[in-house]
């Protein structure tokens, strides 16, 4: 059976907050200004929510006004040929609590990017989903060399 007739599978919650927790970085989705913003953070699992920090500026402009927000991490595995994805949506607010703060720092959360990123934000999931699928096969010959799939057969 080739990839085009295999299912695409979705993804138990349980596995959903696995891949969230061995991954570090996502792609953070915000409403600023009237326009949907992205924006790439390190974050980690805190009580099955999202705490990444920040500086002011967007992000934190954004958390504070506790819109909807969602957070996007994908991956793929060329040994499995699997692609995967999960998505949290939820709303976002400001972390006082130096105790959450001490927590998620023990987490080993810290800020990749230089400079002072003293606020904490957590994001409240309120929704989860996630899926994982076997790729189609790269026609390697034509397939663009930064492909991610060609590993699987070079």
């Amino acid at each position: 059976m080739d990839s085009q007739n295999l299912p695409i599978e979705n993804l138990s919650f349980d596995d959903c907050w696995e891949l969230l927790a061995n991954d570090t970085v996502g792609r953070l989705a915000i409403v600023v200004d009237a326009h949907p913003e992205i924006f790439p953070v390190n974050y980690v699992v805190h009580l099955r929510n999202l705490v990444f920090r920040t500086a002011p500026g967007s992000k934190l402009w954004g958390a504070s006004m506790e819109r909807p927000t969602a957070l996007e991490i994908d991956g793929y595995d060329s040994a499995t040929e699997m692609a995967w994805s999960v998505v949290v949506r939820g709303d976002t607010e400001i972390v006082e609590d130096q105790a959450v703060k001490d927590a998620v720092d023990g987490l080993g959360l810290e800020p990749w990017q230089p400079g002072e990123k003293a606020n904490y934000v957590r994001l409240n999931a309120k929704a989860l989903t996630g899926r994982r699928f076997k790729v189609n096969r790269p026609d390697v010959w034509n397939t663009r060399l930064q492909d991610r799939r060609r590993a699987s057969f070079e």
